[in-house]
């Protein structure tokens, strides 16, 4: 029997790529099904990853996509200056890298100077990443349903691209943190104008509310990557700066699966009727161990040595959990939200 899945893909800049080897774990397994993707920043771009090569050749294509993505993010490329870092931990590669001088100075530099800045020597250096997806593939009616997530700079809104409306400027919108790219400007037919969007971290990572439609399976399964906890307090200027964009990433998702949490205790206790809301069954495949372990500068430097290592751990997780849970798929949640919340 198919388990049919709905994802939500979370932002995370190059820590995105654990959920490459998230994906390429679940595309062993014949019998699951992705319906439908939501996702942010990194995980916008996983997702139209995904899609695209699914449409294309099925689960060959769409695991030939997610390697040329991350190929192109800089997973696979010139290793001579980054072969020393093969034998060391994650761990030790993130604090090198994050007190490392050319970091340093480039971290200052975006707190002090506006992207703005550089005029029209400016462009946003994930254009030709982004340029190389097949938008036809993207947003054509096949395939799972795939949702990608913006903030309006004016309104401070949530706004979700869907179908024709996904294009390279709503991925690019999707993983603009303002700090390092300008606004991606995109016209709204609801507002009638054209709206400046940032990172959809700030309102939706990723929003799960598009997964509620009736004609989409119950089971949402989330690639967390960005910790929930962190046992030590941060000290240094990153980290303290890394911690605070972790914990307002997260607010966005804890507030919808707060009210969904809320939903099912009222369907448990009667209160609401079953087929008055929908049920949601909640999954989350993660890995806060390793998340601990990076840092801000492997985060946004897509050091190819952390990619691959990335990738392995998000295979690991995602095998970890089809082992222990793949038999709840449809049947039951495997987060426990009220503990979550409690």
């Amino acid at each position: 029997m198919v388990k049919r899945i709905n994802l939500a893909l979370q932002g995370g800049g190059a820590h995105g790529a654990f959920t490459w080897g998230v994906l390429d774990r679940l595309l062993d397994e014949e019998d699951v099904e992705v319906a439908a993707i939501t996702g942010t920043s990194a995980g916008a771009l996983n997702g139209a990853a995904f899609k695209s090569g699914m449409v294309h050749n099925r689960r060959d294509g769409a695991r030939a996509s997610l390697d040329g993505l991350w190929t192109r993010m800089g997973a696979v490329g010139d290793m001579r200056l980054a072969n020393w870092m093969q034998s060391l931990e994650p761990a030790q590669i993130a604090q090198a890298m994050e007190y490392s001088l050319p970091f340093s100075v480039g971290d200052a530099w975006s707190r002090l100077v506006s992207p703005y800045a550089y005029g029209p020597f400016y462009r946003n250096p994930l254009e030709p990443v982004v340029d190389r997806f097949n938008f036809d593939e993207i947003c054509a009616d096949e395939g799972p349903q795939l949702f990608v997530c913006a903030t309006c700079v004016r309104s401070g809104k949530i706004r979700v691209f869907t179908g024709d409306e996904i294009s390279t400027d709503a991925i690019l919108a999707s993983a603009c943190l303002p700090n390092l790219f300008q606004a991606v400007e995109i016209f709204d037919p609801k507002s009638g104008r054209t709206e400046a969007y940032w990172d959809g971290g700030y309102t939706g990572n990723p929003a799960l509310y598009p997964l509620f439609n009736a004609d989409l399976p119950d089971d949402v399964v989330i690639v967390n990557i960005n910790p929930l906890e962190r046992d030590e307090v941060p000290k240094t200027p990153q980290q303290i700066q890394n911690r605070i964009n972790e914990i307002s990433f997260n607010s966005s998702l804890f507030r919808e699966l707060r009210a969904i949490s809320f939903v099912q205790r009222l369907l448990a206790e009667g209160k609401l009727k079953a087929g008055e809301m929908n049920r949601v069954l909640v999954h989350m495949i993660a890995d806060d161990e390793l998340m601990n372990e990076l840092s801000v500068a492997t985060k946004t430097v897509p050091n190819p040595v952390i990619l691959h290592k990335l990738k392995d751990a998000g295979r690991a997780a995602a095998d970890r959990f089809l082992s222990e849970n793949k038999d709840d798929l449809g049947a039951r949640s495997t987060v426990n939200l009220p503990e979550m919340f409690g």
